[in-house]
């Protein structure tokens, strides 16, 4: 790719992401091209669907995620590194409102941009969870799917106003809720209303 064509590209992706985080993902491919200061042609050339663009614009925090995850596989006690990795997963997908949506359908959709990304992601998330169950830490009943869900919950509760001062109590209530006979930390105080 030319260094301008490059350049152009990136910019489009950083004002999408703005206009994501602020809008949602349904933002208007048009109204992104504007911001931009392109044509909707020059949008759909670089990112022929919404997904493409969600896909180039997420690939980066996916790897991230799943780098972290990989990391947490081997480092601290698992119910720890599970935690950790949750708490960041919600975090991130409460920047970008309205991806859970788009990330729990693609996990089902082979032909989606962004499934390959959502699978490998749930797969580390599985993995955490797997290592935490193994030594009775998690409960069992669970899996990398419901755990996916109950990420998906978590963001959305971010999502809502007269809920998102609650997100971080509800965090830990849930966290609390996967671990056995453990507390989960860093959240919000104990007893919060």
């Amino acid at each position: 790719m030319r260094a301008d064509a490059r350049k152009n590209r990136d910019h489009v992706l950083a004002v999408a992401g703005a206009a994501i985080a602020e809008h949602g993902v349904d933002v208007s491919l048009r109204d992104i091209a504007r911001r931009a200061g392109v044509g909707l042609a020059t949008l759909l050339r670089h990112f022929p669907t919404r997904e493409a663009l969600l896909e180039a614009l997420l690939h980066t925090s996916f790897d991230e995620l799943t780098a972290k995850a990989d990391a947490l596989e081997t480092s601290g006690s698992p119910e720890d590194a599970l935690v950790s990795w949750l708490r960041d997963c919600v975090g991130w997908t409460t920047e970008y409102r309205g991806v859970t949506v788009l990330m729990t359908a693609a996990i089902e959709d082979t032909e989606s941009a962004l499934h390959a990304s959502c699978v490998t992601l749930r797969a580390a998330g599985a993995r955490l969870l797997t290592r935490a169950q193994a030594v009775g830490a998690a409960r069992g009943d669970i899996d990398g799917t419901d755990l996916f869900a109950l990420i998906a919950a978590l963001a959305w509760l971010g999502d809502q106003p007269s809920l998102a001062s609650r997100a971080d109590h509800l965090f830990d209530v849930v966290a609390s809720a996967i671990l056995t006979g453990a507390t989960a930390s860093g959240g919000g105080a104990e007893g919060s209303p």
